[in-house]
């Protein structure tokens, strides 16, 4: 295993540096868009565009990928989101960002479908796990540190946004000088809506309402913070603390959706979001202190409700379905990402800053809702036949793609005499 490990260590630093440059540029465009008197609907659009590019790409990027090969298509795509961070220090112009930043996230799916079948074809049984758990949890460091290198210079410069041009030239360093052999064609996982609602309701909704929320704070998290009187550390602190806080949370409470019927879980884990969220709209916290308290509270459980939905979905799957059920939400959450900063923008560009989390509050009562009423119509799948819980942190799981699913390997985790209908996929 320890042979396995070092083998994918070069490309695990340049996926380092790949998240950092993400990390860095998600947070910066908004807290300078909103110095500069953008409109919250316009900042809104900044991830509604990056997330429809990075649907896109997962569609399409696999194509590209078998056309021109996984060396030459890496460094094509981390070329152009390093050229887009530059351009976006140079031209201060919200169209442009816009238009941009689809590009940007177009090509990250690439970025991120490469490394991911990279580390697949280095991965074996013995080595598949821990490879995976190393691989997303430096994602999370990755989104992390650069998200808390925004107080180290003043954003109204173009400095950070050259040193994101630097974090992404870095990541191409690995793999573009890597003498093995390239993995692999890409394999392109097909949307098939009927059929992922066939398998379970629950969680092709609720993941589609958690990618709503999730968009939404992901994109106007830092405008909130702003418009709420924190500081740029501040902010960056909320947001870097949610993260953190997600990924501590989601063992115990996937190890809770073990014992327990998920979606009495989903139902806990969203209604406590709803409260946080709720709060935060009403009470208008002028505490600091007060406020991103809530806001942690809120990434606490928000982040555990994606890969509990997940896993529901895969107790009513066969074993050999768990990477096309899987992957198939995943877009469907990419999807939701989508709609929630277009409707989250406007909302608060209407009422206030503090309703994003109004927003997000009605998704997580709506998923409470559904929940319920679904675990009164279809009986849970005893425990001792259901698949085993991985966590996937939804903080990052926008640039995960269908071939994480993969690496995972979730179809070793149900034995193979389970007799749960199989779903077919188109």
């Amino acid at each position: 295993m320890t042979r396995n490990l070092l083998s994918v260590a070069a490309l695990l630093f340049g996926t380092l540096f790949l998240f950092m440059g993400n990390g860095l540029q998600g947070i910066l465009l908004p807290v300078r868009g909103n110095l500069e008197g953008y409109a919250t609907t316009t900042l809104g659009l900044l991830g509604t565009s990056w997330a429809a590019g990075f649907v896109i790409g997962c569609l399409v990027a696999p194509k590209m990928v078998r056309r021109v090969g996984h060396v030459r298509a890496f460094s094509g795509f981390i070329a152009i989101i390093a050229i887009i961070a530059l351009v976006s220090g140079i031209i201060i112009d919200p169209v442009w960002w816009v238009i941009l930043r689809a590009v940007t996230g177009f090509s990250t799916a690439g970025t991120s479908m490469i490394i991911e079948s990279w580390l697949n074809e280095r991965a074996n049984n013995e080595s598949r796990g821990a490879i995976f758990s190393l691989y997303i949890g430096i994602t999370l460091l990755g989104v992390v540190g650069g998200q808390l290198m925004i107080p180290l210079e003043d954003v109204r410069t173009p400095v950070l946004f050259m040193i994101c041009g630097i974090f992404y030239c870095i990541a191409m360093l690995p793999t573009t000088l890597s003498t093995a052999a390239s993995p692999q064609p890409l394999k392109a996982v097909k949307l098939d809506l009927p059929a992922l609602y066939r398998n379970s309701p629950v969680s092709c909704l609720g993941i589609l309402l958690v990618g709503i929320a999730n968009g939404a704070y992901g994109t106007l998290g830092a405008v909130f913070g702003a418009g709420a009187g924190l500081s740029d550390t501040s902010i960056a602190v909320m947001m870097s603390a949610t993260i953190f806080a997600g990924a501590i949370m989601q063992l115990p409470a996937g190890r809770l959706s073990d014992r327990i019927d998920r979606r009495y879980v989903l139902a806990a884990m969203s209604a406590i979001a709803a409260l946080a969220g709720l709060l935060i709209f009403l009470l208008h916290p002028s505490s600091p202190i007060f406020l991103i308290g809530l806001v942690i509270l809120y990434g606490a459980v928000a982040n555990t409700l994606y890969p509990i939905a997940v896993a529901h979905a895969n107790d009513f799957a066969a074993s050999e379905d768990f990477v096309k059920v899987s992957g198939g939400l995943l877009l469907l959450y990419g999807i939701g990402t989508v709609i929630g900063p277009t409707i989250g923008g406007p909302v608060m560009s209407v009422i206030s800053p503090h309703a994003l989390f109004l927003v997000t509050a009605l998704a997580h009562l709506l998923i409470t809702g559904y929940a319920i009423v679904r675990s009164r119509i279809r009986a849970a799948i005893p425990a001792s036949d259901r698949d085993a819980y991985t966590t996937i942190p939804t903080a990052t799981s926008p640039t995960l793609t269908p071939q994480s699913m993969s690496l995972a390997d979730r179809g070793s985790n149900k034995p193979p005499e389970s007799s749960d209908p199989v779903v077919k996929f188109g």
